[in-house]
């Protein structure tokens, strides 16, 4: 069944290295630090997280404004928090196969998962359709169009993120 959602991924920059150099207890402890932030803000916007992926978490939604704004709003909390390690994300979306009712498969889960890996620390890339859906408290500043790994055409990808001096919604 082809079905339109939007995608996200973000995930903890250095995890593994964090684990090495202070042990498996304190890695564990910043982990649960994370999930709990992830679930709070994807609780606040109505947004689902579809599975946890170690240090990492794949979002998705019906409403691609909420999921916008759940990334950026998560990732500025991460960053105000101050926290061991950042963030990064990245989104996208479209129609994907729902499969065995659980799963998606589709360029829009892949894009958005590739987008996360080329993310910087505190950094959050969306394809050109979800940064255009923005909040009004955000921004979207187009990053070029980039090359990303399994995708034939190059993609115009877009930085979204706070405005240093605005305020969150909160």
């Amino acid at each position: 069944m082809r079905v339109s959602r939007s995608f996200a991924f973000v995930d903890l920059c250095g995890f593994t290295r964090f684990t090495d150099a202070h042990g498996d207890e304190e890695a564990v402890a910043i982990l649960t630090q994370f999930r709990a932030s992830v679930r709070e803000v994807a609780s606040e916007y109505g947004v689902r997280v579809a599975k946890w992926l170690g240090d990492g978490a794949m979002f998705v939604s019906t409403e691609p404004e909420q999921l916008v704004a759940c990334v950026v709003e998560l990732e500025h909390r991460a960053e105000l928090a101050g926290g061991a390690l950042p963030i990064r994300g990245g989104m996208s979306g479209g129609d994907v196969i729902l499969f065995e009712g659980d799963d998606y498969i589709g360029g829009a889960v892949n894009l958005a998962a590739r987008l996360c890996d080329q993310a910087e620390p505190h950094e959050v890339l969306a394809s050109a359709d979800l940064a255009r859906l923005k909040p009004d408290w955000a921004e979207a500043r187009p990053v070029g169009t980039r090359s990303v790994p399994g995708f034939v055409q190059p993609v115009e990808v877009f930085r979204v993120s706070l405005p240093v001096t605005a305020e969150l919604r909160l």
